[in-house]
């Protein structure tokens, strides 16, 4: 099984207003390290252009509200991109480009190898996870890193 994430956001200002126009910038970079990360399966694309990401993909036709859906051989690989490397950066400062969110906005669930998920698909299980806690139908970081914990000491206990 590998693992996919969603992770969605409104952004504070359209994507070509300055105010915005660092993470902009930056898209086209971040994205790229993340697919040469080990561990790297899968991203849902944009339209291609340069510097734009998966932008012009809306969430309820909503110019603002864009997401990012990636597929990853592991919680592991997937951590270590988002806390390992210049992404970290620019999650720290994602309060200047993106509005709070009152509700959770970030899911992550098991897929079998070679699923591609669909934006729908992950905004099902966003809604699961807002209206039911994590489970293994939908899950945030402190699930995941717990269940890590678990499935490690499971393997030393194993292995005594």
């Amino acid at each position: 099984m590998h693992l996919a994430q969603l992770n969605v956001g409104r952004l504070v200002a359209e994507t070509d207003d300055p105010r915005v126009a660092e993470f902009m910038a930056a898209i086209d970079r971040v994205n790229g390290l993340g697919k040469r990360m080990p561990g790297f399966v899968w991203m849902m694309e944009g339209s291609g252009e340069p510097g734009t990401g998966n932008t012009e993909t809306k969430i309820d036709g909503d110019p603002r509200h864009v997401a990012n859906l990636t597929v990853w051989e592991s919680v592991e690989a997937l951590e270590a991109f988002v806390w390992n490397t210049v992404h970290r950066q620019f999650h720290a400062r994602r309060a200047e480009w993106f509005e709070l969110m009152p509700e959770r906005h970030l899911v992550m669930w098991r897929v079998p190898e070679g699923h591609r998920p669909t934006l729908d698909e992950g905004l099902e299980r966003l809604a699961h996870l807002r209206a039911n806690g994590d489970s293994e139908e939908a899950f945030g970081w402190e699930y995941a890193r717990e269940a890590r914990l678990w499935r490690t000491r499971a393997c030393a206990v194993a292995a005594e």
